[in-house]
């Protein structure tokens, strides 16, 4: 297993600190139409803002929004990589308590988890406790709660909202910066510069962004740049018409020194996304790299630059259940942070980095009932690839060939470390009862064979995935000690640390929406 870059670790032990602040219940409703046409203004607050008048207001703002990710992928990620930094972590303990206990050395700490302050965020909306990517980034970006699916506007679609990068680009002139490793027009990325009914309307999402003004576009490619119906005019094009650099190879990415300019990754996967950090290759820009770009580029501003960097496939590895996957982009937005932290070592007094997410997906768990109370987090390190790179390298040419349940089976070793046979005391041997959810999977998948289960244990097992595939990852999961509960979002509270000017205002337990306003507030926007 490549894991490329050794993280900034530290040992030492977070504080979660603050008071219980009491979000209430909203009404339950529907997504209104998309037709609906925004009026921007900028929203009165809608809860009391933290007073930092007096206090020097930073002049460079990170934003780090680890889609997808709350407690439990920050969590898993620290464990694995202190387990596979310990040989002895999970057998023999190096030293015994008096009892003669065994002692563990302790997890790995991301270099964000030794932040300064440490927060937490409630992420309920305005129709749901297991909210989306839209409603929680527009919390994020404009202080206010919506329905799941809209994107910075009110919940009659008739209303938008300003954003905390609009706001600081227009009354400061600060220079923005949008990154994100899944494509440039999806929720997230969207909320710090699109107003719309309805995530899902990609074009006009787009033409938002090519409207926006803001200096600095990189990652993933744009969503239906032609429109639904492949009618309308490029994105592409538009972009460029409207005075954008629009870069879609690598070498050109390395030479660009000035914006505006939109940088798509040229090694999109799945989507016309960046690739899983699992399936990069050293020869492949990360999302570290995208965001030492995107200072490059905004830094040369003397009033300073706001810039929100999304690490996205964290979220779409949770929704497919692949802990392996969601732990590799994990560490990927760890590098992307310390690309921050390096540049904040030049600028202390002037930088402020915020770590985040806007819900938590897939009740991702550290515990699993076949283990008990062990976990076996190294055992993740025998999956060599994405369940998305699977299913199209190899799962595609299986139903194509029909290829054989025992060939398939010598590629579940090579890429994910199980096998049918092996020594005693190898923990990834198949038992019967895998080898027999793994056989019922592979002919579901390839062979199209019916289960003989009823509709909801379907769901249960595979969700919409490809059997053959979350099945594997369900597996490997189970044996490593981790568990997942859910395809979609769940209703958990995110973390929030923040390192930097004003930092401590982000001390405590609060609901999203006081982001903006921390943010609104210490930056003296209105």
């Amino acid at each position: 297993m490549n894991w490329k870059r050794p993280l900034a670790l530290s040992l030492a032990v977070l504080s979660l600190g603050g008071s219980l602040t009491a979000c209430g219940n909203t009404p339950a409703g529907s997504t209104p139409s998309p037709s609906a046409q925004p009026v921007v203004e900028s929203p009165a607050a809608e809860s009391p803002a933290v007073n930092t008048s007096g206090e020097k207001s930073p002049k460079y703002v990170f934003l780090f929004v680890g889609d997808g990710m709350s407690y439990p992928q920050i969590q898993s990620t620290a464990d694995f990589l202190g387990a596979l930094e310990d040989d002895d972590y999970w057998q023999a303990a190096p030293s015994l308590d008096d009892n003669g206990g065994a002692i563990l050395d302790g997890p790995s700490y991301l270099n964000f988890m030794n932040f300064e302050a440490a927060g937490s965020a409630v992420t309920y909306d305005s129709n749901s406790f297991c909210p989306d990517s839209a409603s929680t980034a527009t919390s994020i970006s404009t202080g206010h709660k919506t329905y799941s699916g809209t994107i910075n506007m009110d919940e009659t679609g008739s209303t938008a909202y300003e954003t905390i990068a609009e706001k600081v680009h227009d009354q400061l002139g600060m220079s923005v910066g949008v990154i994100s490793s899944v494509n440039l027009n999806h929720a997230t990325p969207a909320a710090f510069y699109a107003h719309q009914a309805s995530r899902n309307d990609y074009y006009e999402i787009g033409l938002e962004l090519v409207e926006s003004g803001f200096e600095y576009f990189s990652g993933g490619g744009l969503l239906k740049p032609t429109g639904a119906e492949e009618d309308q005019e490029d994105l592409y094009t538009l972009a460029e018409q409207a005075g954008y650099t629009v870069v879609k190879t690598q070498a050109e990415a390395e030479a660009v020194t000035e914006g505006p300019v939109i940088i798509v990754d040229e090694h999109l996967a799945d989507g016309d996304a960046m690739a899983y950090e699992l399936d990069r290759t050293d020869d492949m820009w990360s999302l570290a790299d995208h965001v030492k770009k995107g200072i490059e580029v905004l830094e040369k501003d003397e009033d300073g630059f706001f810039m929100m960097c999304e690490g996205g496939k964290i979220d779409w590895a949770c929704h497919a259940n692949d802990a392996a996957s969601t732990i590799h982009d994990t560490q990927a937005l760890a590098d992307a942070v310390q690309v921050a932290i390096d540049f904040a070592a030049e600028h202390p007094d002037e930088t402020l980095i915020l770590v985040t997410g806007d819900h938590e997906t897939g009740g991702l768990t550290i515990g699993f009932a076949g283990t008990d109370y062990d976990t076996y987090l190294d055992l993740l390190e025998a999956q060599k690839i994405s369940f998305a790179k699977f299913d199209s390298d190899y799962v595609a040419a299986y139903k194509e060939n029909k290829t054989s349940f025992e060939d398939v089976l010598k590629d579940v070793e090579e890429l994910f470390g199980l096998k049918a046979q092996g020594e005693e005391g190898d923990k990834l041997v198949l038992t019967p009862y895998e080898l027999s959810q793994l056989k019922t999977a592979y002919e579901k998948s390839v062979n199209e064979t019916d289960t003989g289960m009823d509709e909801q244990q379907e769901y249960v097992l595979y969700g919409t995935y490809e059997p053959l595939s979350v099945t594997i990852t369900h597996i490997i999961n189970n044996k490593s000690g981790v568990s997942f509960t859910s395809y979609s979002h769940t209703g958990l509270p995110v973390a929030v640390l923040a390192q930097g000017v004003n930092a401590q205002v982000f001390n405590g337990y609060y609901d999203n929406t006081e982001i903006f306003h921390k943010l609104a507030d210490m930056l003296n926007v209105a």
